[in-house]
């Protein structure tokens, strides 16, 4: 019996310590290195139990969906202004306002999963994952027009405290919101465990998550038990948000900044996306360290880089697992199925010849008649969707063909932009000179990314492309640390010392002609054993091993290639700005180029294309309000 208990009391201590590990460790850091004050140290705890709310209902909505929400802020954002309308302009009770929020929050995360998540409930998970960005836009617009009923405007408001307490730490002074976030966040964080772990709708919960299909079979109403996870979740964003108004106001735009973002996400993914109380601790964790790090750092730009490598080493230490689940999961991530070549006998017959000929013609003349109907301002949008279309080409490349999930492509972007701009600026070197070297510094960036991908796959790389996009802008490419970053005009020099680029018009050929050439480029790698090697990895990588595949060579081959054609695109994009402007190249930029080379499809690089067009022709040369709306 003693040996028995002993064994379980062993088991138990090795299973808890692996939890909370990732927590431990992050905070030893802090303690190590970004030392503070008591009372900063709590501050933190506060922000980073906030964190946690939103990281616990993105896991709730990932165990039941297999799916990032990335409206999981957005969905108390509503609800919270709401609520905040209600005690501050209307001067209701905190409770009652309080109350009213929650309610409208449960009852807008049902309407949401049933309006929008349960329509691609058939559809690769990355759609899905896609969807939730437009709701998040969507969310955030309806949030901005609630203050409208009291005749008020957008602001940051604060809730007033419901009871006059203060608590004195050193010289931190914590307001009655801060203890309430102390405790009221612990409590609903171990209430949703309580829920899932004692209940029989939570055990429902567990089980449709960890197989929807056997559940289903055994009469468990998987459909209505997603609306109530989306439902949870949307409480838990209500509160989070609800909470940091007291604390900091409401938020103005966007519910949640990119830096929370990236927290939130980390912390999921340091929790392998299920374990709730890794994930919570976790979290809390990184609201410390980054209260840490501000504390100490000379400039607040320096968080994020820290953060990241903390992030970054979490992730490499984790043990690998390649279970059953772990397939089915990856398998669910599929970001793209390849667009099958018609069968010889049919490509030959003379009217699928005649479409194919006609279709590129008409394509060419199209392009062509651009710079006669266009003014000059829309020539230089026209050149801009065109350079977007490469970045479109260097996603396919990495997230269709490799299956890797690249959330920070505009960072080697703007690697590749400011040594193009740099080359041109110092040493006057050809156009063609400045793109190539633009291409070799965004592949040699992605190489360095891409040597995590050893080791991290899917939505655990798309985290660290994520905090290195976050990285690149707020620290590698800020001329604050690095005097090397291009200030002056990008001239546009002769082509060959010979031909003219300089005027709009010129320049738009010049890069259709450069499109044209990494298009044909790519199909040609495409087509080779390189990239037959590629797409084998990401459909089955056990089996493309047994055909002497060596996984690692082919990936870094794969990264390489995508940050090439991304370096180039951005020397284009200099050239065409005559400006080095890192505004154009921030992580939310990387969102939006992604959500539109998935909806272009990542099955083709045609699709890449068509996603540049949507991203940016949609946004520029559609000027009905409805029909932008539409897009």
């Amino acid at each position: 019996m003693g040996e028995s208990f002993d064994g379980w009391g062993a088991a138990n201590f090795k299973r808890l310590a692996g939890q909370f590990a990732p927590a431990v460790g992050l905070v030893v850091v802090q303690l190590v290195f970004f030392g503070m004050p008591a009372g900063a140290w709590i501050r933190g705890v506060v922000l980073g139990l906030l964190i946690a709310l939103l990281a616990v209902g993105m896991a709730l909505v990932y165990r039941a969906n297999r799916v990032i929400n990335f409206a999981q802020a957005d969905l108390g954002f509503v609800p919270t202004s709401l609520a905040v309308g209600l005690i501050v302009f209307s001067g209701l009770p905190y409770l009652f306002g309080f109350g009213v929020g929650l309610v409208a929050a449960v009852a807008l995360g049902a309407i949401v999963e049933l309006a929008f998540v349960r329509r691609f409930a058939k559809a690769s998970r990355l759609v899905l994952t896609v969807a939730t960005i437009g709701i998040t836009q969507l969310l955030a617009a309806f949030a901005l027009l609630v203050p409208r009923m009291w005749d008020q405007s957008a602001a940051s408001q604060r809730i007033p405290p419901p009871v006059d307490w203060k608590v004195t730490v050193g010289s931190f002074i914590l307001s009655a919101n801060d203890l309430i976030a102390l405790i009221v966040a612990p409590l609903a964080m171990i209430g949703v465990a309580v829920f899932l772990g004692s209940t029989r709708i939570g055990t429902a919960i567990r089980g449709s998550a960890e197989r929807s299909e056997r559940a289903l079979m055994l009469g468990i109403p998987v459909a209505w038990l997603s609306t109530l996870v989306w439902a949870i979740a949307a409480g838990l964003s209500f509160l989070a948000l609800f909470l940091r108004a007291g604390i900091l106001g409401v938020p103005l735009g966007a519910a949640l900044s990119l830096t929370a973002l990236v927290q939130a996400l980390a912390a999921l993914v340091i929790g392998r996306l299920r374990h709730l109380p890794t994930v919570a601790t976790s979290a809390v964790a990184l609201g410390i360290l980054e209260y840490g790090v501000a504390w100490n750092a000379s400039t607040p730009l320096l968080v994020m880089p820290i953060i990241g490598a903390a992030v970054l080493v979490a992730l490499l230490l984790q043990r690998r697992q390649y279970g059953r689940a772990d397939r089915d999961e990856a398998a669910g991530w599929r970001l793209a199925d390849e667009v099958r070549p018609l069968r010889p006998a049919v490509a030959r017959l003379p009217l699928v010849r005649l479409m194919r000929w006609g279709t590129a013609t008409l394509i060419v003349i199209g392009l062509a008649l651009i710079p006669t109907m266009l003014r000059t301002d829309q020539i230089i949008k026209a050149t801009a969707v065109a350079v977007f279309a490469v970045i479109g080409l260097s996603l396919v490349v990495l997230s269709g063909w490799a299956g890797q999930i690249s959330l920070g492509q505009m960072a080697f972007v703007a690697i590749g932009a400011a040594v193009s701009a740099k080359c041109t600026i110092t040493w006057n070197v050809d156009i063609t000179l400045a793109l190539l070297a633009g291409g070799a510094a965004g592949a040699a960036a992605a190489l360095v990314v891409g040597l995590p991908a050893l080791r991290l796959r899917g939505l655990y790389l798309a985290v660290t492309t994520l905090v290195f996009a976050l990285a690149v802008n707020s620290w590698f490419l800020n001329r604050q640390f690095f005097g090397w970053i291009p200030q002056k005009r990008v001239e546009r020099l002769p082509l060959f010392g010979r031909i003219d680029i300089s005027t709009p018009t010129r320049f738009y050929v010049f890069t259709l002609v450069v499109l044209a050439l990494v298009f044909a480029a790519l199909r040609g790698v495409r087509h080779s054993r390189t990239g037959r090697a590629i797409v084998a990895l990401r459909e089955n990588e056990l089996a493309a091993q047994a055909f002497s595949v060596s996984p690692v060579p082919i990936k870094l081959t794969a990264f390489t290639l995508s940050g090439a054609v991304a370096g180039v695109a951005g020397g284009l994009f200099v050239h065409l700005s005559q400006s080095f402007d890192l505004s154009s190249y921030t992580a939310q930029e990387s969102l939006n180029v992604f959500t539109a080379a998935v909806v272009g499809g990542l099955g083709s690089l045609f699709g890449g294309v068509l996603g540049a067009v949507f991203l940016r022709g949609s946004e520029w040369f559609i000027t009905s309000p409805e029909w932008r709306l539409l897009s």
